[in-house]
């Protein structure tokens, strides 16, 4: 076999991260192919042509599928392994940024200059017991894990079916696996596969400083980023009360959000992090003496159970109370002044503006103004949401001031399986595997990570589809999520991945003893009890 020893294992690793894959690099969109190749190392995806294939996603990248199906077609339980292959970037290793995909290398770097690390990081590394590279964790790991399973299952014959799912982009948009939900629904009723599980293997986050125990997750935590843009009215310095800046507007709105309780959840004795905002500017594109007139925030929200529409009400009551302390504030400042200022700020939903513009503005001017904004390469997604509001904006001046609500992507919907009874008979499995090998195994219900597999087991309401819908400027015009699609994904959710430390820094590093024996032996007893048992 190929990957069935630790040293094995470390070897395709090391392999698997020297493939550098930066999301949006060139790296990125050659992965696959080289994996493509890698698995048709295994004989049975030679004899199976059709059982490995590459799927478009976006700009030039692929996702990969490699299907292991049992000889008899009875056999119809299928087991999806989830991972992606894109690592964030690595500026932040400096001089040493060439040796970031040779993990060997750069832990011996390290080891020369050691005494620039921080303290924790510096004993893990002298301890030999880690290996240090950009993707060594998140999640190179987890894929050389489900590359492991998928060849033992072969060579064994496993009376249950595997199907390898690995991605690109899951560090930015999750556009991997939001353009790979309709090719599994696709592929579950082409080969006619029922899947019963599926699982990923993104790495153990630890919960606090020094913490050593490995964390298995029964489902994620959801990431929603509600955003607000900003519209006062421009005047020059010199006349400052002849308008209202943007930034005023939103310096209220920012302070209610930080940290607002109104957000949190629990569930299940865990709870969310607080709300912070992501991003908060004025939109000038260069100096002047005008003052800013437009401005955009964007807020970080986590949810266990809360969907789209709850958190746009809540959004929503809070920016009208942010803004109208903003209105009284600034009417006690106009009288002061003895001017009569613009008027009042008023707050609208992304949907009432788009309604608005659509009902008042010449279809082929709207049209020109949309193509602008949708065409400019140099925009990520955030701004292009920012400015197709600010755009809807300028041909409605009559509305300013106001604050505009909306939401800017990427959305993960919050997903969780701790009540499925297979579910808890594999935790319980898992964790003896830790007991046996005296390390500590403890199962936590929502992966604070944020990982894929939110687009998969989706039970929220049709008003989650219809409030994100109509609230995020970029909807179907370079952003969807596969919302019909997803709930034909009906399965329980599971992460188990390998053990590491400071994912996307410059320690990025994993337990090497963990990731090379003890990960593999959860996932074996984890499948053995996916096989032994008849599907609910």
């Amino acid at each position: 076999m190929l990957w069935n020893r630790p040293e094995d294992l470390e070897e395709l690793l090391c392999e698997l991260v020297g493939w550098e894959s930066r999301t949006f690099s060139q790296g990125e969109r050659d992965f696959p192919v080289k994996l493509q190749e890698k698995l048709k190392l295994l004989p049975y995806f030679r004899e199976n042509r059709g059982n490995i294939r590459l799927w478009d996603a976006d700009k030039g990248r692929r996702s990969l599928t490699a299907l292991y199906r049992h000889p008899d077609p009875d056999v119809t339980e299928t087991v999806v392994l989830l991972s992606h292959f894109d690592t964030v970037q690595t500026e932040e290793y400096g001089r040493l940024e060439p040796f970031a995909f040779d993990p060997p290398s750069l832990t011996h770097k390290l080891e020369e200059e050691n005494e620039s690390l921080p303290h924790a990081a510096r004993e893990d590394l002298l301890s030999g017991q880690y290996y240090f590279g950009r993707g060594t964790m998140d999640m190179k790991m987890g894929l050389a894990l489900h590359m492991h399973l998928v060849e033992k299952a072969i060579e064994e014959a496993w009376r249950l079916n595997l199907l390898l799912v690995t991605v690109p982009d899951e560090e930015v948009d999750s556009a991997g696996m939001r353009t790979a939900v309709p090719g599994l629904v696709e592929w579950k009723e082409a080969h006619n596969l029922s899947y019963s599980l599926f699982l990923n293997s993104e790495p153990s986050f630890t919960q606090h400083p020094g913490d050593e125990t490995h964390y298995i997750y029964t489902g994620s935590m959801g990431k929603i980023m509600p955003a607000a843009l900003f519209v006062g009215k421009e005047s020059h310095v010199g006349e400052p009360l002849s308008g209202i800046t943007a930034t005023y507007i939103s310096s209220y709105v920012t302070q209610e959000m930080e940290w607002n309780p109104a957000f949190r959840e629990q569930d299940m004795g865990e709870e969310t992090p607080l709300p912070v905002s992501l991003q908060s500017r004025d939109l000038k594109l260069e100096y002047s003496t005008q003052t800013p007139y437009r401005a955009a925030s964007l807020y970080n929200v986590f949810t266990l159970k809360q969907d789209a529409a709850q958190v746009m009400d809540t959004f929503e009551g809070v920016v009208q109370s942010a803004v109208q302390r903003c209105n009284e504030d600034y009417e006690a400042v106009c009288r002061r002044e003895e001017v009569d200022g613009v008027g009042r700020v008023r707050v609208l939903r992304c949907g009432e503006l788009q309604a608005y513009v659509q009902e008042k503005a010449d279809p082929d001017v709207l049209e020109e103004a949309e193509r602008r904004v949708l065409e400019n390469e140099d925009w990520d997604d955030r701004e292009k949401s920012i400015r197709l509001a600010g755009e809807w904006m300028l041909l409605c001046p009559e509305l300013a001031p106001a604050a505009i609500l909306f939401f800017a992507p990427p959305y993960y919907p919050s997903v969780q399986s701790a009540d499925d009874e297979r579910i808890q008979e594999a935790v319980e499995a898992v964790k003896n595997v830790g007991v046996d090998r005296s390390f500590d195994v403890r199962p936590i219900h929502y992966f604070n990570g944020i990982c894929d597999l939110s687009y998969v087991n989706y039970d929220k309401p049709e008003r989650e589809l219809e409030a994100y819908r109509d609230n995020t400027p970029l909807w179907n015009r370079g952003y969807d999520i596969p919302f019909e699609a997803m709930r034909g994904l009906k399965a329980p959710v599971l992460n188990v991945g390998p053990f590491g430390k400071d994912p996307h820094q410059r320690t990025e590093r994993l337990h090497k003893q963990n990731a090379f024996v003890h990960t593999p032996q959860m996932l074996h007893q984890l499948l053995n009890v996916w096989q032994k048992q008849p599907q609910r």
